[in-house]
């Protein structure tokens, strides 16, 4: 693996160095709920600053759709990010525009400024290259040289992404380094046992992981919305469960594979039934294949794994040396329906080799349940990136920096 470094860039006092960080941080009445990308960010940014740059911090934060929104705005992420640091950060009230330019000129070595949401502009996320180039060429008037940090994103061809490296000297930074460092890892030669744990709502979404892991890994645990599609697979009936009937035959596919290459595929053996979705829903623990015996019927509806189940991925979790883990096991967010998540994220504490958590729901979950992040090993900053990765995906945002 090849990866150009900050030092590529080499002495940056007095350069304005613009750095792709993703701060797509939760927000709730304005006030950001997990700041966990933001705390990500700090190494490279302590690091620039460090070093005199100029640094023009830019960020995407939600789904604005190319308009300006409010409520997307990262002004409360320059504050937290100016908190942390223990600096002022500037912040523009545009991207490209007048505020931009005049608070970018303002820089002295060593400053910060933030820009405003990137996707407050339609040429950031468009599918037309010259409509992202012509966006990415304004941000480049903006600086002398790019740091791309912001992993979550390196799996998207968007302007500050990818075009915009090609515009100027670019590197990676610590983040992305320490991320590959991570998956590489955890791709190739991982300590034995290797333990994958896969949830979250759909089979489709982690097919391309479970077919490149397949070969690689020792077992498997399927839990979340997507292990009804599983125990369909296997001829038990789900009721009004989270099932995706078009990829059964997939799945047996899978099940077969792991069976040929000698994996286990560990799927629930009880599951949490409740008779709607709502935290104040009655509930029982089933076994996993009596889910339409319940008081419910056909209308039960799987929230979460059973204790038996947890009980019996945190034994061989805790048994294993490295372990991944995307998707939560259940609705979290339900108290009821959060114990199988909690169990899960309990048992990486304790595993004495490699613990990832594959970012995403799942870094939400585990601070949501009140773990903190040095429990683990590592939690990723970017749930589609890794599994984009974990899959043998071209990331066009690694390979403009270098990355093969």
């Amino acid at each position: 693996m090849t990866l150009r470094t900050i030092d590529s860039l080499g002495p940056l006092r007095g350069k304005r160095v613009i750095v792709r960080f993703d701060l797509n941080v939760p927000l709730k009445n304005g006030q950001i709920t997990d700041d966990g990308r933001v705390r990500a960010s700090l190494p490279t940014l302590n690091a620039l600053v460090a070093q005199g740059a100029r640094v023009v911090i830019v960020s995407h934060l939600g789904r604005p759709d190319g308009a300006v929104d409010p409520q997307y705005s990262l002004k409360p992420v320059a504050a937290r990010l100016s908190e942390l640091v223990n600096l002022p950060v500037a912040f523009a009230t545009d991207t490209v525009g007048d505020s931009a330019t005049q608070s970018v000129a303002a820089l002295n070595d060593g400053d910060i400024v933030v820009l405003e949401n990137l996707r407050f502009n339609a040429g950031e996320t468009s599918k037309a290259d010259a409509e992202r180039v012509a966006f990415a060429e304004q941000l480049a008037r903006l600086g002398d040289a790019l740091v791309s940090d912001g992993f979550g994103v390196v799996h998207r061809k968007q302007a500050s992404v990818y075009d915009l490296a090609s515009l100027l000297p670019s590197a990676a930074g610590l983040l992305i380094a320490a991320e590959l460092d991570v998956l590489d890892r955890l791709t190739e030669k991982p300590d034995v046992p290797y333990t994958v744990i896969l949830g979250g709502s759909k089979v489709s979404d982690k097919l391309g992981v479970i077919g490149h892991l397949l070969p690689r890994v020792n077992s498997l645990l399927i839990g979340g919305g997507m292990l009804f599609t599983f125990l369909a697979a296997q001829g038990h009936q789900v009721g009004a469960s989270l099932l995706e009937s078009d990829q059964i035959e997939t799945v047996r596919g899978y099940l077969a594979e792991a069976q040929r290459l000698g994996v286990k595929i560990v799927l629930p053996t009880d599951v949490v039934v409740a008779s709607r979705f709502g935290a104040d829903a009655e509930h029982v623990i089933t076994p996993a294949d009596g889910i339409e015996n319940t008081p419910f019927g056909a209308a039960g509806l799987g929230l979460d794994i059973g204790p038996e189940t947890a009980a019996a991925f945190a034994q061989i979790i805790r048994a294993s040396n490295t372990v991944f883990w995307n998707g939560p096991m259940g609705v979290f967010e339900l108290a009821p329906f959060a114990e199988g998540t909690r169990t899960v994220a309990a048992a990486l504490t304790e595993v004495t080799g490699l613990s990832v958590v594959g970012g995403g729901d799942s870094a939400a979950a585990v601070r949501i349940l009140g773990f903190h992040d040095d429990q683990f090993g590592h939690i990723s900053t970017g749930g589609g990136a890794s599994l984009e990765f974990l899959e043998g995906k071209r990331l066009p945002g690694l390979e403009v920096l270098g990355w093969q």
